[in-house]
């Protein structure tokens, strides 16, 4: 299988990211027990599908491990041309607190081990509580990580627009920020969108699919509820869900997601992943990989061929348009994370 042309971005020189992120938050517990040694059969079968890109954290379990030994048996297999197409951006995700040289360069090697790589793709960085301004100190450090070669990219998970800001007049570079983007959840497009059009700073999505919410396995389904949201995901997307406007209104969008879907012969999560992509500074999605357990790697590459014309934004934006405003209820990206 060989993905369209617009599969794939080039965020830097070296680095030429996949649009759709294999997640391996699924790995961290939560969505089932995962083996490692179907784990990493599994991830050779997205290698060779062209989903070369994967997310991750140090607090995702096995997640790093998994990336390490899946590279080098890569190399093993397909040589180390293989491996240097494949990208693995992980995360660091300290609590708040004192933040040295020492500390984060600790930390940061503790990644490269678990990993087997001298440098990491991408650093992103977590901050529970702006209060405490160390993050500016991690970030000072993380950057000159970056400038002796340990991190090529240094980016951003769940901060918020205004604190965005701040990192930014402080001179620091930051290539991207993670943040929860899904038709149910526009509330990038608020305030983050245009501030990362500015500076060139894409976002990678989480939540695209609502955990899997977004698919036709829920059309015209009862409200799922107790024993049936068996993962982390559907918990934490669900309760998104009846914040957004409730299981009645999720059923219209799932429905006009349907006759779009039917339209382009895809399916409703391709429509909802391809919606997202269209939105401006976006510059991946992250779909959850059950590694072992589930794939999805047939449909997701439909993303790449569809194409939403004019009509099919215009019945989305009608259903959306009837929803509660999350910005509101919930404020800008990442809020969530810090009540």
């Amino acid at each position: 299988m060989s993905l369209d042309y617009d599969a794939y971005l080039q965020l830097a020189p070296g680095i030429k990211m996949c649009r759709i992120l294999n997640g391996m938050w699924q790995v961290s517990g939560g969505h089932g027990v995962i083996n490692l040694r179907s784990a990493v059969y599994s991830m050779f079968a997205y290698y060779e599908a062209g989903f070369t890109t994967w997310d991750l954290a140090d607090h995702y379990g096995p997640a790093e491990d998994f990336i390490g030994q899946f590279r080098r048996q890569l190399a093993i297999n397909k040589g180390e041309k293989a491996v240097w197409e494949t990208l693995a951006f992980t995360k660091w995700v300290p609590s708040p607190g004192q933040m040295t040289r020492k500390i984060v360069e600790d930390n940061i090697n503790i990644s490269l081990r678990r990993m087997g790589v001298q440098a990491l793709d991408m650093l992103q960085f977590h901050w529970w509580d702006y209060s405490d301004t160390n993050y500016l100190e991690a970030l000072k450090y993380l950057a000159e990580l970056q400038n002796e070669g340990k991190i090529h990219l240094v980016s951003l998970t769940n901060f918020d627009t205004a604190h965005l800001q701040i990192i930014l007049d402080k001179g620091i570079k930051i290539a991207t920020n993670q943040v929860q983007f899904s038709p149910v959840d526009m509330r990038p497009l608020v305030e983050m969108a245009q501030l990362c059009d500015e500076h060139d700073i894409k976002l990678l999505t989480y939540g695209t699919v609502c955990g899997g919410l977004l698919s036709d396995r829920y059309l015209n389904q009862p409200e799922p509820s107790g024993a049936a949201l068996n993962t982390v995901s559907l918990r934490k997307y669900k309760q998104m869900v009846d914040g957004w406007g409730g299981w009645k209104l999720f059923q219209q969008l799932l429905q006009t997601l349907k006759r779009i879907a039917v339209k382009h012969n895809v399916s409703i999560s391709n429509v909802a992943m391809r919606y997202i992509l269209n939105q401006t500074a976006v510059g991946g999605v992250i779909v959850g990989a059950r590694l072992g357990i589930t794939e999805h790697i047939e449909d997701n590459a439909r993303v790449f061929k569809l194409k939403l014309d004019g009509e099919d934004e215009a019945a989305l934006q009608e259903v959306l348009s009837k929803s509660n405003d999350l910005y509101q209820l919930i404020g800008d990206c990442g809020a969530e994370y810090r009540r």
